[in-house]
């Protein structure tokens, strides 16, 4: 008799099975291909009825600049118009490699695009107004910043009506009796931006080269300002105008209001609001204006 040697042989574990049909034989679990073999990078198309593969996770590319400034900055809530501005030290020669080193994360997905300032600035903004509450995260070049959008806050002054009304997540949470650029100075159409805020200032012709001893020029105190646009468009506290508010315009291009209509937006406006102004002779605010990224 021949000896035999007994011997173990491993056995891998079957995959998964699955029904063929309620009742039926089962069939090893399998998955398809995504790539056709030996040609990496070549994707094979997906059969109708079959979940897509997850997309492949953006890359980020190697950064041509220092690490930048990032605006909104970390942990700011900011209204639905607010672009993202990327603010550099150098000047960048090669747009095209920063706009790759510069990741821009939402929730919910966003889509927007880039578009430069200077050589020393580039901006994104989405295709439309922000949806409220997104998450944003920006990263460029060892930078990051985390910020949120908070609710739909817009604001819309019609010279037609004289009126300024501002809604909240859609529901009309405010009107106001308005007075904007009288003849001369007329108030231009767009949207605007809200930006800095001063509780009391001093409004100064000579800033935009009126002199203030001119028969145009003025230096006037005033409460309760919004700015809307670099120019020197403000929403601000205008007492002395409250008669022709709602009737007439008088004012040097700002949006005069009562003082309690200006205390109140200058609570409630926030940074990156937009503020629309419509049915002026005045042309439309200039898109490099700085705060007339909507204008573009």
């Amino acid at each position: 008799m021949v000896g035999v040697t007994a011997m173990t042989v491993a056995v891998a574990a079957p995959a998964a099975a699955v029904p063929l049909f309620p009742g039926g034989p089962e069939l090893p679990a399998f998955e398809l291909p995504t790539e056709i073999p030996g040609q990496p990078g070549v994707t094979l198309p997906q059969i109708p009825g079959l979940p897509a593969p997850a997309p492949a996770e953006p890359t980020i590319g190697p950064a041509n600049f220092s690490a930048p400034r990032l605006n909104p900055s970390e942990g700011e809530v900011v209204g639905v118009a607010q672009p993202i501005i990327v603010t550099f030290d150098e000047s960048i020669g090669d747009r095209a490699v920063a706009e790759r080193a510069i990741r821009i994360t939402t929730t919910p997905k966003v889509d927007g695009q880039f578009y430069w300032t200077s050589n020393s600035q580039v901006r994104w903004r989405p295709a439309e107004f922000w949806p409220a509450h997104t998450e944003v995260v920006v990263e460029a070049g060892g930078s990051r910043s985390a910020f949120s959008i908070g609710d739909a806050v817009v604001t819309t002054a019609d010279d037609a009506t004289k009126q300024i009304t501002v809604t909240r997540n859609g529901e009309v949470v405010k009107t106001m009796p308005t007075s904007l650029g009288k003849p001369g100075d007329e108030t231009p159409n767009g949207t605007y931006i809200v930006g800095e805020k001063h509780r009391d200032m001093y409004m100064d012709s000579s800033t935009y080269g009126v002199p203030v001893d001119s028969p145009d020029g003025y230096r006037t105190y005033v409460e309760y300002a919004t700015r809307l646009s670099y120019s020197g468009i403000f929403v601000h506290a205008a007492p002395w105008s409250v008669q022709q508010q709602g009737y007439s315009n008088v004012s040097h291009g700002c949006l005069n209001v009562s003082t309690e209509d200006g205390r109140w937006f200058f609570e409630n406006a926030r940074k990156g609001d937009p503020v629309i102004v419509v049915n002026t002779s005045g042309g439309t605010l200039s898109g490099t204006d700085g705060l007339g990224d909507w204008n573009r």
